[in-house]
């Protein structure tokens, strides 16, 4: 990372980090596709996509298919690699699996318990029905990304991620020892601790949301839905624990961004949808917990170097700049929804300010 200070003393007016990777990107389909994949490409040189679509990507050729349009709907000259990802079922089958890994389409299986999250209705209700399939990831060294967190009726909201290290995660490691597991957009002070002592061969992507807000975002002057995501936002010391964790320069987190947009009109709703959209500033709202934690000097290992390195992905040749900049988020963003009919996302940090800004490339 090169910084530039304006002097002795000064914060650097501006970072130039080698270009990042977004380890967690919810890009969906058809027109909100087309809507919020440049603001992802515009930072990022690669990502791993979520594949939570309905139907889910559970083949390798709706894979291939999903790929297609996502680079279509990218601004012409984008040099933006989409990596894509199989959604496990409990009856996919280790085959599909292993040919998506060796012809390039597949980077990753996603887990999903069954109900988790948005679109997870059909994931996975019981770790021995895709034993398979773990043991051919082992094998092949492909990594399982997890959603970690039980769905019992039983289980508080808040306790879920704790529970599903303790009875599911933990065993899962010890039968497959050598298996590489993203734990994705951890928001505990025990799944740190957790990721921290389980050995190289588990990592954890950390969001920019759960950095800046607790559980209490959701309820300041009424209900919040802006602020409702899956996993939901914890106590302080959690968040806390996730500030120290990404910014301490250790290898096992890594950037996730988790960007889940939504319509307004389904945010806002009776039943909001779980998700935070944060795609179109999620590097200047990390280098915001950076500067604030007096570590901007780590954002580039958490940024562009962790995530690959876990992954055996070489680095990316490019740079990005972030200038000090303070500026305004936008309150909503315009698009065209399915049909045509007018839209509106709410932006992560919507109408706040921020005092970096991604710069424009020559």
């Amino acid at each position: 990372m090169a910084a530039s200070p304006a002097g002795s003393n000064a914060s650097p007016q501006n970072l130039r980090l080698r270009r990042p990777d977004d380890w967690h990107v919810h890009l969906r389909d058809g027109a909100l596709l087309e809507l919020v994949a440049p603001a992802t490409a515009r930072t990022f040189a690669r990502a791993i996509v979520m594949p939570n679509l309905s139907p889910p990507i559970t083949t390798v050729a709706a894979a291939v298919a999903y790929g297609a349009r996502i680079r279509a709907a990218l601004p012409e000259g984008s040099r933006f690699t989409p990596l894509l990802t199989a959604y496990l079922t409990d009856t996919i089958a280790a085959e599909e699996i292993e040919r998506g890994h060796r012809e390039g389409v597949f980077t990753a299986c996603k887990l999903y318990p069954a109900h988790a999250t948005t679109n997870a209705a059909a994931g996975v209700t019981d770790l021995a029905r895709i034993e398979a399939v773990l043991t051919a990831m082992e094998r092949i060294g492909m990594p399982l990304l997890i959603h970690g967190e039980v769905t019992d009726a039983e289980i508080d909201i808040f306790d879920r991620e704790a529970v599903f290290i303790e009875r599911h995660l933990a065993p899962l490691l010890v039968r497959h020892p050598g298996l590489k597991v993203v734990l994705e957009h951890i928001t505990t002070a025990e799944s740190v601790a957790f990721v921290r002592q389980a050995g190289p061969n588990l990592a954890a992507t950390i969001t920019p949301h759960h950095l800046h807000i607790n559980r209490n975002a959701m309820f300041q002057g009424g209900l919040r839905p802006n602020f409702y995501c899956l996993p939901v936002a914890k106590r302080e010391r959690h968040r806390l624990a996730l500030r120290q964790a990404a910014t301490s320069g250790e290898p096992c987190f890594f950037l996730g961004t988790d960007s889940a947009p939504h319509p307004r009109s389904a945010k806002e709703s009776a039943c909001g949808c779980a998700g935070i959209y944060n795609a179109p500033h999620a590097l200047e709202s990390y280098a915001e917990v950076f500067e604030q934690e007096g570590a901007l000097e780590r954002l580039e290992g958490f940024a562009s170097l962790h995530g690959p390195a876990f992954y055996g992905l070489p680095l990316n040749e490019g740079t990005i700049t972030l200038v000090r900049e303070p500026h305004t988020v936008p309150p909503r963003l315009h698009g065209q929804g399915e049909g045509g009919a007018a839209t509106d996302l709410v932006p992560f940090h919507a109408g706040q300010v921020l005092q970096w800004r991604l710069a424009e490339e020559g």
